[in-house]
């Protein structure tokens, strides 16, 4: 946030679990790609939040 302030409005990171009306449960965040294209993150910046695709994936197992 220091680098970009703009990202507070996505920060801290947030996953979002809900049920589409055919029972279907689905998860929805915010890609670290996409908020990396967004507020034109450098590479180094974008790996600190990285993190959350592979805690989405240990927390589905």
């Amino acid at each position: 946030m220091v680098a970009e302030p703009m990202i507070a409005l996505d920060l801290p990171l947030k996953v979002l679990a809900w049920e589409a009306a055919d029972g279907k449960v689905w998860l929805s965040y915010n890609d670290p790609d996409y908020l990396k294209q967004r507020f034109s993150l450098f590479d180094e910046l974008v790996k600190n939040i990285a993190v959350i695709k592979p805690l989405i994936n240990q927390a589905l197992q």
